[in-house]
């Protein structure tokens, strides 16, 4: 997990309640301090999963089979961290971003690993309130949507595939546009 703002540390916990080994990790210490207290307040209630910290991304993802990033929804911000995990990440993990704005097709795009890339939309910034919905790419593989349900299902939430349809209404305004 890559930020441990309010919604990163949420679901960061959630996931080690789960029982999943998860990384978190922030530019910001006393974040990372905060989780860390959270956490400690919680440890009795955590399956067999964990939660450790880490100081830079590199070391967050370095083992990392999905990666999930919760930064600011705006464009540089995703672009960056995008960037940051395509290099530093094993080329088996997955990417997933909560995004509301953006086209996870465009984003998926400016990595090497467009066909395991995703977006990820729910009820809350947290994605722990509601139906979450994984947004499809162009580009991603089947077997990709497969494994980030079955993320969602194990820490008891329910999902569902969409499809990237803010890529689809940029193709629909361009070709209003072309047809002027």
């Amino acid at each position: 997990m890559i930020g441990a703002g309010a919604a990163g540390r949420a679901f960061a916990l959630r996931c080690a309640q789960a029982g999943f080994v998860v990384v978190l990790e922030d530019v910001m210490p006393e974040k990372l301090r905060r989780a860390q207290d959270e956490y400690a307040e919680l440890q009795d209630s955590v399956g067999a999963g964990s939660l450790r910290y880490a100081l830079t991304v590199e070391d967050a993802v370095r083992d990392a089979d999905l990666a999930i990033d919760f930064v600011p929804d705006e464009l540089e911000s995703k672009l960056e961290i995008f960037s940051l995990l395509d290099r530093m990440a094993p080329p088996r993990t997955i990417l997933c971003t909560p995004t509301w704005a953006l086209s996870i097709t465009d984003l998926a795009s400016c990595t090497y690993r467009a066909e395991r890339c995703v977006g990820l939309r729910g009820a809350s910034a947290d994605l722990l309130g509601g139906e979450v919905e994984i947004v499809r790419s162009r580009f991603v593989e089947a077997s990709v949507l497969d494994d980030v349900g079955r993320l969602f299902e194990a820490i008891g939430l329910s999902s569902r595939v969409v499809e990237d349809d803010l890529e689809s209404m940029l193709v629909k305004n361009l070709e209003v546009v072309e047809g002027v």
